[in-house]
């Protein structure tokens, strides 16, 4: 089978599409045939982060496919189900947080982009009939992020005042339309001026624009919770513009990881800072569970054939994306 393999150069360099040996089913997994396969900035991280020299890695994290074969011990699932994979291993029931064996895939571990994916039948659920294949193939780890954080972590409720910066990318839109589905008042950032646009047709409350004071743009209000994604570029207005008591949830740090901030103003404005990383499969459950009662469909911006991956990450990298970048591998 044909898999995007990271080995031999640190970036893009060192992806490519590959011939692999396909393997044997364990009794208690499937075999899955990947129609779409879903990008996320994770996925550029990794071509950094995987060390070239070390053993060959398929990348990525998302994915949605037809079994086309399942082990003698697998009861829940048959061949030609349409299903797709919960992006980690390791983490079944919610919890503050995950235990030590914790992985999601694509790095450290195998990932989903290749033709054929094996994953345990405790790993996967059943395609909502109601998602186009590239719908279902983008959906599950920034959905899955999005979802912790807003619900488990920032515990948003009806009424909630809720700040998102960075509005585009495929984990904060999930943000908007679950945080406005659940009842919320929600305001996003953007450079982009069309990026805003969009998000205010999507159904954000109001948008601003980065780089402006956002203190005098919102006349002083203040937000019950900032789930906080972009990292050290937005973080300090991020706190400033919190109520005081309230909570800030941040699980993306794309501008930087490190930030200087005043303790004694945070603890005078007796703030919450939670950290948040994906979620559990009990989580992802939940979201497929909540999408569908709602009827959210992911945002999809474009989809490249996995020849043309290249292009793909580069279209990524360049912040071009208004929602979630596919990849096809089949029909």
């Amino acid at each position: 089978m044909k898999a995007l393999v990271h080995y031999g150069k640190t970036g893009l360099e060192g992806l490519r599409l590959k011939e692999i040996q396909s393997v044997l089913l364990k009794d208690n997994e499937v075999r899955i045939k990947v129609k779409v396969a879903g990008l996320n900035h994770r996925d550029l991280f990794t071509l950094q982060q995987h060390d070239p020299n070390g053993e060959p890695l398929i990348i990525g994290s998302d994915a949605a496919g037809v079994i086309t074969e399942v082990g003698s011990k697998v009861t829940k699932f048959k061949v030609n189900d349409e299903v797709m994979i919960y992006p980690a291993v390791g983490w079944d029931r919610k919890s503050d947080a995950p235990d030590d064996d914790f992985k999601i895939l694509g790095n450290p571990i195998n990932g989903t982009f290749a033709e054929e994916v094996i994953a345990a039948e405790t790993h996967i659920a059943l395609k909502p009939k109601s998602y186009s294949w590239e719908e279902a193939g983008v959906l599950s780890l920034a959905a899955l992020t999005a979802y912790r954080a807003l619900f488990s972590r920032g515990e948003v409720k009806k009424g909630d005042k809720v700040l998102i910066p960075g509005i585009g990318g495929g984990a904060a839109s999930f943000l908007l339309q679950f945080a406005k589905a659940a009842g919320a008042h929600v305001t996003v950032t953007s450079r982009s001026k069309e990026k805003l646009a969009a998000a205010l047709e999507l159904g954000a409350d109001q948008g601003l624009v980065t780089d402006e004071d956002w203190s005098t743009a919102l006349n002083g209000d203040k937000f019950d919770i900032v789930i906080e994604s972009v990292g050290a570029a937005t973080f300090q207005k991020s706190l400033d513009s919190l109520r005081k008591g309230g909570t800030m949830v941040m699980f993306g740090s794309s501008t930087g990881d490190v930030v200087d901030f005043n303790l004694r103003g945070f603890f005078y404005g007796q703030f919450n800072l939670k950290g948040t990383t994906m979620g559990s499969f009990e989580e992802y459950q939940e979201m497929l569970q909540f999408v569908e009662a709602h009827q959210i469909h992911p945002i999809v911006d474009k989809v490249f054939d996995v020849e043309g991956f290249e292009e793909a990450f580069r279209y990524l990298e360049n912040a071009k994306q208004q929602g979630k970048i596919g990849i096809r591998f089949a029909d």
